[in-house]
């Protein structure tokens, strides 16, 4: 079994009440709901603090058992804790889940074949984790006395002719998928051998602001497939 944790806090500090704002007619969470109900096999929980968001996830089709511990929907909460607490959860329920899927509520743009296919490269790959990413410009610096350059500055690099070793990605939050034992024993959504999962560009999109909120929408109109 693979489980599917979706962590919705109640609080937010760049747009209040995110989760449950209106994004294309439907609360921004029911878009990540709907893309991880959509993939059979997948038991899909919300963890939530939150009475109004666990009455919508249910709405939309999720399961939420529980409503998340106090103590793991603090503004300081990392995100592993709420995870280990879902993992024991449905342990207790259902038994040892093999893997888990965890998604961003906030990143609602995703392709219709993305998960499937995620869980499709994680088991080929036999992977321990899998992060998600999008392909970023090569022209990347970092700041110091002199600040470096990700490339070779006397030899500036063609997008188009760019050797595999010399691309850069970055990770979009918007997709994990982890084998349990690595949350048991490592305490981290990434361990052991760890692949990427390149992602469409137009999927590294996260909600933070009513900016970013215009902006999924746009590519959501173009993102049907």
């Amino acid at each position: 079994m693979t489980l599917c944790v979706i962590p919705a806090r109640g609080g937010s500090k760049g747009v209040p009440r995110k989760n449950l704002l209106d994004v294309g007619g439907k609360p921004l969470i029911v878009w990540t709901i709907e893309h991880a109900l959509a993939v059979p096999g997948l038991d899909v929980v919300v963890s939530t603090d939150d009475e109004e968001i666990a009455d919508v996830a249910r709405a939309a089709g999720a399961r939420v058992p529980w409503l998340r511990p106090e103590e793991l929907a603090r503004d300081t909460t990392p995100t592993e804790p709420v995870v280990r607490h879902a993992i024991e959860q449905v342990t207790a329920e259902r038994g040892r889940p093999e893997a888990v899927m965890l998604l961003q509520a906030t990143s609602p743009v995703r392709h219709d074949d993305t998960l499937a296919r995620a869980l499709a490269e994680f088991a080929e790959t036999g992977v321990d984790s899998m992060v998600g990413v999008v392909e970023q410009p090569p022209f990347i610096w970092q700041a110091g006395d002199p600040p470096t350059a990700a490339y070779d500055v006397a030899a500036r690099p063609r997008r188009q002719d760019l050797t595999p070793e010399a691309r850069r990605y970055r990770e979009t939050g918007s997709l994990y998928v982890t084998r349990t034992g690595i949350y048991e024993q490592h305490d981290n959504r990434l361990g052991g051998r760890i692949g990427m999962f390149v992602m469409h560009e137009d999927e590294g999109i996260d909600i933070d602001t009513e900016l970013d909120v215009a902006l999924a929408l746009r590519l959501m109109g173009r993102s049907s497939s």
